[in-house]
């Protein structure tokens, strides 16, 4: 049997193209770095289902109280106040809005709280954005937890206030 050695190239060519980047992440995480000061840290989880991507936010050190927490349009958490994470992840250019909001940022995840002892632990469905390509993807963005609980409403950002931690969302294999 004789096999061409420029057809033996091409094949693997094609598998180190289609396996380096997958077209579609089920899960992704994000570690979560304090900012602004805090002594946050933690951990993001998100997996794609029917319906929606699950995120699960497992935090400590974190004040006690309702927090914002949002998806940001930038993989950047260098700066010592997250600024550097940019503003809400927003493809559609909808207003900001709460997570049960038929026209909302698709990083608008809501407020989750914090316990006296500093925990946080959330878990809820999202739809609005994916794991996969595409401008819908959250993949390479940031997920920022704020100071302030977000009020939901005001524009663009729901007066959360600064950022306490940043974690860039990054596919898991």
């Amino acid at each position: 049997m004789r096999v061409s050695g420029g057809w033996i190239v091409a094949v693997a060519a094609m598998g180190l193209f289609f396996g380096a980047v997958p077209a579609h992440a089920a899960k992704a995480r994000a570690a979560l770095q304090a900012k602004s000061g805090s002594g946050v840290s933690g951990e993001v989880t998100f997996e794609e289902k029917n319906g929606g991507v699950l995120v699960r936010l497992s935090a400590a050190g974190v004040p006690a109280g309702a927090h914002g927490f949002h998806v940001h349009e930038k993989g950047d958490c260098s700066s010592p106040d997250g600024a550097s994470a940019g503003g809400h992840f927003n493809p559609r250019k909808t207003p900001h809005g709460g997570p049960g909001d038929k026209r909302r940022h698709a990083g608008d995840l809501g407020n989750v709280t914090a316990d006296a002892q500093g925990g946080v632990k959330h878990e809820s469905l999202f739809a609005g954005f994916t794991l996969g390509r595409g401008p819908a993807s959250a993949l390479g963005k940031s997920v920022i937890l704020h100071a302030k609980a977000d009020d939901l409403k005001s524009q663009p950002t729901g007066d959360a206030g600064g950022r306490i931690a940043c974690g860039v969302i990054e596919a898991v294999k």
